[in-house]
């Protein structure tokens, strides 16, 4: 990796009471559950990104509707020194159409209900329960 952070963005899409997730086939956080989301590419917006990384990994159209929060995501090792640093920025969506198919690099893609999300029994990527409720507040 480069010196510089790479910028992610996350597809935040909440529907009937649930939210769609996405279980990462790599790293950072393989296995575990998060938002579907990926680089944004040069020339691309963060909210164009996050709509496009939601269809290849979950086949989900959805419309991205506004800027949630941004979570600097830095790994070390065990000395300190900086492994990756991504700058993942969550973008809130509205659903359109489809059913979560796993697809490009998720191992599956679910929607789960909220109350599952809040109680923590998901292994999942750090603060997915922190944006999701950021999403609900913004409404």
């Amino acid at each position: 990796m480069t010196q510089t952070p790479r910028i992610g963005a996350l597809a935040v899409v909440v529907h009937q009471a649930q939210v769609l997730l996405v279980q990462r086939s790599k790293q950072p956080d393989m296995g575990l559950w998060g938002f579907p989301g990926g680089h944004v590419e040069w020339g691309e917006t963060v909210l164009h990104a996050a709509q496009r990384e939601l269809r290849e990994e979950t086949s989900i159209m959805a419309e991205p509707t506004g800027y949630l929060d941004n979570l600097d995501l830095l790994r070390r090792d065990a000395h300190g020194k900086v492994l990756s640093h991504y700058l993942l920025v969550g973008v809130a969506c509205r659903y359109q159409s489809g059913d979560p198919v796993a697809g490009d690099d998720a191992l599956d893609a679910r929607w789960f209900p909220l109350d599952q999300i809040r109680q923590g029994n998901l292994q999942m990527s750090d603060r997915v329960v922190d944006l999701l409720e950021t999403a609900l507040r913004a409404g």
